[in-house]
């Protein structure tokens, strides 16, 4: 699993997203932001940002650390702001942790990454589904030079159809990714040498060992799903379905 702390002091809420991430001390000297298990969107958009975050880390793609935070209920009480509270209240026990990464600002396109790594990030979005990475919404930091990715909760959507519907591989390995409104599309060059490179990377093994990385208490069974562990294997066989299957989702490189 992740590695885990314990989260010692709420700081700050970061009003800029719709699930009100907070930054918050923790007991290893760490200061996180936290995505809280209590938001509106659920525990599949933590998953979401385990998965494709180490994930990306593992391809090379730069990703700030992850880390389970576990919150005590304590400190929801000394909260003054009520909607702050409700929300610490209601994600006692443990949710994700992103390093903050201090003094970076977001990306706003006057520092753009090298052609190859714009190439990379755009290959993980569109290998992965993520649609949350616009000029409206970059999701892209720049620190010490270099531009990181955050914000992934988005991905990986096949997941949220699991408690009505069965999972299916397939759908996922044919589902086109409409690139035209990624940030970095301009920039990004020889998409389909990326994905020759990335893709081999790719194996059973890898898959396995970032989705292992996922709390099991994150995990939501499903009546075709029954345990943590099919629940693990899904995630995998529909990466794995993705991922032989370019053809219907890699982006063709802008003339």
């Amino acid at each position: 699993m992740l590695p885990t702390a314990r989260a010692i002091r709420y700081v700050t809420p970061l009003r800029e997203g719709g699930s009100l991430p907070g930054v918050v001390e923790a007991d290893d000297d760490g200061t996180w932001v936290l995505k809280f298990r209590g938001a509106g969107q659920g525990l599949k958009v933590l998953v979401a940002e385990v998965i494709v975050g180490e994930l990306g880390r593992a391809l090379g793609i730069r990703v700030p650390a992850l880390k389970a935070i576990e919150l005590p209920s304590p400190i929801a009480k000394y909260e003054a702001d009520e909607e702050v509270q409700d929300l610490l209240t209601a994600s006692v026990g443990l949710n994700l942790g992103v390093d903050l990464l201090p003094g970076a600002f977001g990306y706003d396109g006057s520092a753009p990454p090298p052609a190859a790594v714009a190439a990379e990030i755009l290959w993980l979005d569109a290998f992965t589904a993520n649609i949350d990475r616009t000029p409206r919404n970059p999701n892209l930091l720049v620190w010490h030079g270099e531009t990181w990715c955050i914000d992934h909760g988005a991905a990986l959507y096949f997941q949220h159809a699991w408690p009505t519907r069965a999972p299916s591989p397939s759908r996922f390995a044919e589902q086109p990714y409409d690139a035209e409104s990624h940030i970095l599309r301009p920039i990004a060059r020889d998409v389909a040498g990326t994905h020759a490179r990335l893709s081999a990377l790719v194996t059973p093994s890898l898959l396995a060992e970032v989705v292992d990385l996922v709390p099991e208490e994150w995990l939501e069974t499903t009546e075709w799903l029954p345990s943590a562990a099919s629940v693990r294997s899904a995630y995998v066989d529909h990466l794995l379905a993705r991922v032989a299957n370019p053809a219907a989702w890699l982006p063709g490189d802008l003339p």
